[in-house]
């Protein structure tokens, strides 16, 4: 587990957390989403702790951690739907059709989820970040099972997203190669 971890981020900026395998990454974003209380020390959104911000912080923030958070039973569609209600953005199913297909997903859109392979889900899992409209974006081993045309699109994404003021922190033992806004990184060790 780290210690002594200080940073900060404004909208425009990103951060990469790298480091071996059981360095602390994933508990870093779930402690950063609010998953996780650290043992010592607070996270702070716009200068308050964020245990005392409760939804007001939470209504800013989209996780995608190691799992998609998709239903298996519901179509694509319907996964899209469901996420963007949830965050309080309503997505007509024209609109959830367009957003799919812009993520590779055309032709698949009305399968059920569990029809779908891990990299399909996984843009499936991105699209509904993409819908969230949220400043930050909590990104977790982001790039796990996705082909070359589905890296290269997560990161315009990732890139789209910063330069309209967006927050990324993403966690990846690839290298993102982002040109959008200012980057910091952070290399947890065991």
């Amino acid at each position: 587990m780290f210690s002594d971890l200080n940073f900060s981020v404004k909208p425009g900026q990103w951060i990469q957390v790298t480091g071996p395998n059981g360095c602390g990454k994933t508990s870093l974003l779930r402690m950063i989403c609010g998953l996780l209380e650290p043992v010592a020390g607070t996270i702070r959104w716009r200068g308050e702790d964020i245990r005392a911000l409760g939804e007001e912080y939470h209504a800013n923030l989209t996780y995608l951690g190691h799992h998609n958070g998709i239903k298996d039973e519901l179509t694509s569609i319907e996964n899209l739907r469901c996420s963007s209600g949830l965050s309080g953005v309503d997505v007509s199913r024209d609109a959830a059709v367009q957003i799919l297909r812009d993520m590779g997903l055309e032709g698949r859109e009305h399968l059920p989820a569990r029809l779908l392979s891990q990299g399909q889900r996984r843009r499936l899992a991105l699209a509904t970040v993409r819908v969230a409209g949220s400043v930050l974006w909590v990104l977790d081993e982001v790039l796990t099972s996705l082909d070359q045309a589905a890296v290269a699109l997560t990161r315009s994404l990732i890139t789209e997203h910063v330069e309209h003021d967006g927050i990324a922190i993403v966690a990846t033992h690839q290298d993102l190669d982002l040109s959008a806004g200012n980057l910091q990184r952070i290399e947890l060790s065991l």
